[in-house]
């Protein structure tokens, strides 16, 4: 009886570290050395594309920004006078840093019930699912990493607002979003065919 309950044990712990890295893969500057040192992220990349039509280097720009490829990366704390925590800035968490309410929208609408932020596999396929509802709804193509990373940012009702548009901070940080997912596609073609990769 205790080696059955001790095989199931082991078997949880092994369960509930699945898919998840705490720490970031090494060179972010590369693609393939992303893909090449974590395998599941060409993976995770790769079915996304295929079930949402959102280019992998597109996804994985994003996930850069948000993240920077942590797991379980999450919003600073706000403080009162300094020393008083008042909560986090908001519920972004995991990879793709998903609020709260739009990862349930995900999981009901895209029937993942079971998908965590912390997963690479749930987080591409949630960033794919995101972009893929933003073109279907604003006309964005898929492969337009800016404008797919400003309505990803703002939301879509506020990207059709325009309300980027009177943050210069943001346009930035989208140019940069697009500039890094030209550069990891030109990586990737150079890589793929030597290894398999996304």
């Amino acid at each position: 009886m205790s080696r059955i309950f001790g095989a199931l044990l082991a078997l949880l712990v092994l369960a509930s570290c699945g898919g998840g890295y705490g720490e970031a893969p090494r060179n972010l500057d590369n693609a393939c050395a992303i893909l090449g040192e974590r395998p599941e992220y060409a993976r995770a990349f790769q079915a996304s594309a295929r079930r949402w039509g959102i280019p992998a280097h597109v996804q994985m720009a994003t996930i850069y920004q948000e993240s920077k490829f942590i797991s379980d990366a999450r919003t600073p704390y706000r403080w009162t006078l300094g020393v008083i925590p008042r909560g986090r800035i908001s519920s972004a968490y995991g990879y793709s840093q998903a609020l709260d309410g739009t990862w349930e929208e995900y999981k009901r609408d895209a029937g993942r019930w079971g998908a965590r932020r912390t997963d690479i596999f749930d987080s591409a396929d949630f960033i794919g699912w995101y972009m893929a509802k933003s073109s279907e709804r604003l006309g964005i193509s898929r492969a337009d990493a800016r404008s797919q990373y400003l309505a990803y940012h703002e939301g879509r009702t506020g990207f059709s607002r325009g309300n980027h548009n009177s943050k210069p901070w943001l346009l930035r940080v989208a140019a940069e979003v697009d500039a890094r997912a030209q550069r990891y596609r030109a990586q990737m073609s150079a890589c793929r065919a030597g290894r398999g990769l996304v």
